[in-house]
């Protein structure tokens, strides 16, 4: 998804006790019966996810990309896998709604900290690289703090670092095609990289973009 599908400065989530109620009532109608079988709990799934994103908009269809492998790399800790988390209705549809409200939240810090690293209109090359460096070094720092380095994490780092670049105005397939340039496969599952590779993935992207190196000193 777009950062403009996810943005929380650009789509409004009305949320209170008696919205939580209905759709939590609503998720545990959905629930499969207990011993149903791992295509069931998909679609379970997969019919929810339709659910929140027809009531609050894409960004709702990253509830569950929670850390890990069953998961698939993400930074949601409420929810695992359809395996693990799928069980008694009213129980799930609490997991469910709490996956939602953690992954807006997270939505939401991500848009604070882009609009803090941002360089600043009018920068010239050589301060929008240290800006653009900064950035890069501090979101993977968080990426990796978040989902703990496991499995696939690196998918989520990407996805932010893309998103961050979008928040500034640039093209989503320029934005993917710097991010993918300058992490070049280096990160991988259950490797936390180090500060050395973070800052050259930070300084390549920063380079990449700019033509300038980004100077420390400042």
């Amino acid at each position: 998804m777009p950062w403009s599908a996810v943005d929380p400065d650009l789509i409004a989530f009305d949320w209170d006790d008696e919205e939580g109620s209905q759709v939590a009532t609503a998720i545990a109608s959905m629930v499969p019966p207990a011993g149903a079988g791992w295509d069931e709990r998909h679609r379970f799934t997969t019919e929810v996810t339709a659910l929140l994103a027809a009531r609050y908009g894409r960004w709702a269809c990253g509830w569950h990309w929670a850390v890990g492998e069953g998961g698939g790399g993400g930074v949601v800790t409420n929810w695992c896998c359809t395996s693990h988390s799928v069980g008694e209705p009213t129980a799930t549809a609490a997991k469910v709604v709490a996956s939602l409200l953690e992954w807006r939240d997270w939505l939401e810090e991500l848009a604070e900290r882009f609009g803090q690293m941002a360089p600043p209109a009018g920068a010239d090359a050589e301060e929008r690289s240290w800006h653009l460096e900064r950035a890069v070094t501090r979101l993977v720092t968080v990426v990796v703090d978040r989902t703990g380095a496991e499995c696939g994490w690196y998918g989520l780092c990407g996805t932010v670092l893309t998103w961050f670049l979008s928040s500034t105005g640039m093209g989503l397939e320029t934005a993917k095609q710097a991010v993918d340039t300058a992490i070049g496969g280096r990160f991988k599952s259950w490797t936390e990289p180090s500060r050395t590779l973070v800052d050259s993935v930070g300084e390549d992207l920063a380079v990449g973009l700019t033509g300038e190196q980004p100077y420390r000193d400042r």
